[in-house]
């Protein structure tokens, strides 16, 4: 059976063909990516399907998902979706699969869903946070979980920055060189900074992402709050469209996969927006752009 059989998750079912979605948070710092690589590489990728592979009683196991996070990246809102002859109840999946993963890695969902849903190709917008923390000392606590900047920032400065980044443009200058997607053109639904204690949130949705792409925003941003560029040095980045004018790519500890949007009919789970120790965060959809 293909991804264009529209069949309902119950006639699959019927026939002993099941799709299985997942929502997954992690902590990267551990992986080389979600991607799986090859022996002795350590992935989210390959260590969730040897998981899975344990429930399914050994019958092999292959994960697609949402987004592919890079090395070091963290989720919090991550899905993915894989086919399986095995039957077992959702609660299965999800409680058996995080019996079998480290600490650093959960399944927070299962659903079944109809055969035409696919976890990358069926989503239409994607969600990140950078998170920052702000301060002269270093943090012990949370080293992997945020990017560190020593140098006080101006978060208003970084917002007037932000806006000219906001809508339907050509983002080449925010693309690693290594970038594989067919068009820098990509659509930003809202870029909001949002200060909370010493951390400042950097939360970004848009209908996809170029790789490194948050990472080079972020980057961009933080030298404008630092002082270091003027405020329409966002903009002339933008336009640009030159990597190589970009500055420097931030550190991958601060980024988060938040949340991946999908149609209504497939009627996905949603958890609060992490990270973890944000999530009492209000949702930019609240706040004035």
């Amino acid at each position: 059976m293909t991804d264009a059989v529209p069949a309902t998750a119950a006639e699959m079912a019927a026939v002993g063909f099941h799709r299985i979605a997942l929502g997954l948070e992690y902590k990267g710092a551990r992986y080389r990516g979600f991607q799986r690589q090859g022996s002795g590489v350590p992935s989210i990728q390959e260590t969730l399907e040897r998981a899975l592979s344990k429930v399914a009683g050994g019958a092999p196991i292959s994960v697609v998902c949402a987004g592919r996070t890079d090395a070091l990246v963290h989720a919090s809102g991550q899905v993915v979706h894989f086919d399986t002859p095995v039957g077992r109840s959702m609660h299965a999946w999800m409680m058996g699969a995080n019996m079998n993963l480290p600490p650093d890695i959960s399944v927070t969902w299962a659903k079944e869903m109809p055969a035409h849903f696919h976890a990358r190709f069926s989503a239409f917008a994607r969600r990140y946070r950078y998170v920052i923390y702000n301060d002269q000392i270093r943090p012990a606590h949370l080293a992997e979980e945020v990017t560190w900047n020593h140098r006080p920032l101006d978060v208003e400065r970084m917002r007037l920055a932000a806006r000219s980044l906001v809508g339907t443009h050509d983002f080449s200058a925010f693309r690693a060189s290594q970038c594989q997607a067919k068009s820098p053109i990509k659509t930003v639904h809202h870029l909001q900074l949002i200060e909370h204690g010493q951390l400042i949130v950097l939360d970004v949705r848009a209908n996809a992402f170029l790789h490194h792409m948050v990472r080079n925003i972020a980057g961009v941003l933080m030298t404008i709050g630092a002082g270091e560029q003027p405020v329409e040095w966002a903009q002339e980045v933008l336009e640009g469209r030159l990597r190589s004018n970009g500055g420097v790519t931030a550190h991958p500890y601060g980024l988060y996969l938040i949340r991946v949007e999908y149609p209504e009919e497939f009627v996905l789970p949603e958890r609060y927006l992490g990270p973890h120790f944000i999530s009492g965060l209000p949702d930019c959809q609240q706040l004035n752009e």
